[in-house]
C-alpha cells in the first residue's frame, strides 16, 4: 500500500478523449446508472471527466488500471454526488486500486490494555483527508452484490462532519432528528435481525458500526433500492432527500 502512496502524484489517469464506444461499454456494466434520465447521463459524464482530471489512480501489487476501470470507478463515484457537486469530494486526491481484494493490517487496544495485532481481508478503505483505496475485479460478480466504489465514498461523504458515525452533515431543510430517528431504528432493527441468524438483503457488515450501515444503505440506495424500501422506508426516503435522487423513479 505504501509503494502505492508513494507513486500517487504521478502523471494524471484521465482518458483525453473518450470514444462512444467506451462510454457505452462502461454504462452497460453499471445497473446503477438505470434510473437515470439522457440528460442525467450525460451530466454524470461531464462529471466524471472533472472528477478524472483532479483525482490520481495508483496501482497497487503490480495493477494499473486501464481506462475502462477508471471510467467505471470515475461513473460510480460521481453518482451519488450528481445533484450535490464535486466539490463534496475536495481536499484530497488519490485512488489506489488493488486487483481483487487486499489485506489491511490491523492493531487494537483492548479493554484490558493488551494491543493485539492481526490481518483483515478487505475490498475497500477510506481515509478521513487521504486517499481511498478500492479493489478492482474485472468479474462484476466477484464483488459478491457490494458496490465498493459507492460503498468507500458514501464514507468520504459522511467524514465531511468528522470521523464517520453515519451522521454525514446534511442539507438545509432536512431535519437532523428524523434522520437519527430513521437510522437508529433501523440499525437497531438490523443488528437485532443479524444476532438472530436471519437472512437479510442487505450485507451483513451494516451490523459493524452505524457508519458501516450507512455505507451499505447507499449501496442498496442505489444498486438495490426496492429491497431497501422494503426493509427501510424510513431510511429510503432519508437518503433519497440527502442524495437528492430517487432510484425507483426511473427516467430512463
Amino acid at each position: 500500500m505504501f509503494a502505492a502512496l508513494r507513486r500517487l502524484f504521478a502523471a494524471r489517469n484521465a482518458p483525453p478523449d473518450v470514444p462512444e464506444a467506451l462510454w457505452s461499454a462502461v454504462e452497460a456494466s453499471l445497473s446503477c446508472l438505470a434510473h437515470l434520465s439522457p440528460e442525467e447521463r450525460l451530466r454524470l459524464r461531464q462529471m466524471a471527466l472533472a472528477f478524472l482530471d483532479d483525482k490520481v489512480f495508483a496501482g497497487a501489487q503490480g495493477f494499473e488500471p486501464d481506462n475502462f476501470a477508471r471510467l467505471s470507478i470515475a461513473l460510480q463515484a460521481c453518482l451519488p454526488v450528481l445533484n450535490l457537486g464535486l466539490d463534496a469530494y475536495a481536499g484530497w486526491r488519490g485512488i489506489i486500486v488493488y486487483p481483487g481484494d487486499f489485506v489491511i493490517p490491523r492493531r487494537l487496544i483492548d479493554e484490558d490494555g493488551l494491543l493485539h495485532e492481526y490481518e483483515e481481508d478487505a475490498l475497500g478503505e477510506s481515509w478521513d483527508g487521504g486517499p481511498i483505496v478500492l479493489s478492482w475485479f474485472d468479474n462484476p460478480a466477484d464483488y459478491e452484490g457490494a458496490n465498493v466504489v459507492i460503498h468507500e465514498f458514501a464514507h468520504k461523504l459522511d467524514m465531511l462532519g468528522g470521523e464517520a458515525d453515519g451522521r454525514p452533515p446534511l442539507h438545509a431543510g432536512m431535519n437532523t432528528d428524523a434522520w437519527c430517528a430513521a437510522f437508529d431504528n433501523a440499525y437497531e432493527d438490523f443488528c437485532a435481525r443479524i444476532d438472530a441468524e436471519e437472512e437479510t438483503e442487505l450485507d451483513p457488515y451494516a451490523a459493524e458500526h452505524p457508519a458501516e450501515f450507512f455505507a451499505v444503505c447507499s449501496e442498496a440506495f442505489f444498486t438495490a433500492p426496492a429491497g431497501l424500501v422494503r426493509d427501510y422506508p424510513g431510511v429510503y426516503a432519508q437518503l433519497a432527500a440527502f442524495y437528492r435522487q430517487d432510484p425507483l423513479q426511473s427516467k430512463a
